[in-house]
């Protein structure tokens, strides 16, 4: 049984979380961390869930209970999922990270730990995410330069702090390797005014934020007389919950380095 300890875990998706480990027959509970100081910490973490009671408390720091879990799901905020790297790689923890958001350099320090744990780190933890990845990689290659014009368009509820979302820049970039090019000379990321027509090359980007939509993506491939989308729907948070239960048990026997969900699907 891979013993799991939860970050946020009175969150939306620290929920979520809770209850995608107690479905998951080769996984246990072990923890579960709150903000320092949160008047949550010592409350039962099921109960926080809508699970009923556990018999696992909150803590607000992961010393209370860094005996007791071997991997460690983290999906908060880059400041926070760093220092909880860092404590992983100190311990011999591992770690599963769906943390979105992160700067360029915050993306160099985590790849800095390749060598000294065992991390997961995904934009995405959906399996059907990672196939559409996949899709995309085999459409831009037949069709990225044939003259269609290629765009992604995601929308997600009116809480989410980053934009585009890290699902949208990742499949921006598959496209883009597939291709040859890069998003940092092609990526276009925002339109307004007279902003003259789109180049040959160019992937756009664009993005809504409303209500509860927990998250949709398409990449258009368009030329004259035909369009081609492909799409991809999360209607319930459960289904990256369970992506990442599932990268928790896959990374909890692995050597160190930095994996993927490509990885974790044998993809």
């Amino acid at each position: 049984m891979t013993r799991i300890a939860i970050v946020g875990v009175a969150g939306r998706m620290g929920r979520t979380l809770v209850n995608a480990v107690q479905q998951d027959a080769g996984a246990t509970l072990a923890g579960g961390i709150v903000e320092p100081g949160s008047s949550l910490a010592g409350a039962d973490i099921g109960e926080l869930a809508g699970v009923g009671r556990l018999g696992v408390t909150a803590v607000d720091s992961l010393e209370a209970i860094v005996d007791d879990f071997d991997v460690l799901i983290d999906f908060t905020s880059p400041q926070v999922t760093l220092a909880n790297l860092a404590f992983c790689a100190k311990h011999g923890k591992r770690i599963v990270i769906g943390t979105t958001g992160l700067s360029d350099e915050e993306l160099a320090a985590l790849d800095a730990y390749r060598d000294r744990l065992p991390l997961v780190f995904a934009p995405n933890m959906s399996v059907g995410v990672n196939l559409t990845l996949k899709l995309l990689e085999t459409a831009a290659r037949a069709l990225g330069d044939e003259g269609y014009d290629i765009e992604v368009i995601e929308a997600h509820h009116r809480h989410k702090v980053d934009s585009p979302s890290g699902t949208a820049l990742k499949m921006g970039e598959v496209v883009a390797e597939s291709l040859g090019r890069t998003l940092k000379e092609h990526g276009v990321f925002a339109r307004e005014g007279q902003c003259g027509p789109r180049t040959d090359k160019e992937i756009g980007f664009a993005t809504v934020r409303a209500g509860d939509i927990v998250g949709e993506h398409t990449v258009m491939f368009a030329t004259e007389g035909e369009r081609i989308e492909i799409t991809h729907k999360a209607s319930s948070r459960m289904t990256f919950a369970k992506g990442a239960v599932r990268a928790a048990r896959w990374v909890a026997d692995r050597p160190n380095g930095r994996y993927d969900m490509q990885d974790v699907l044998g993809l």
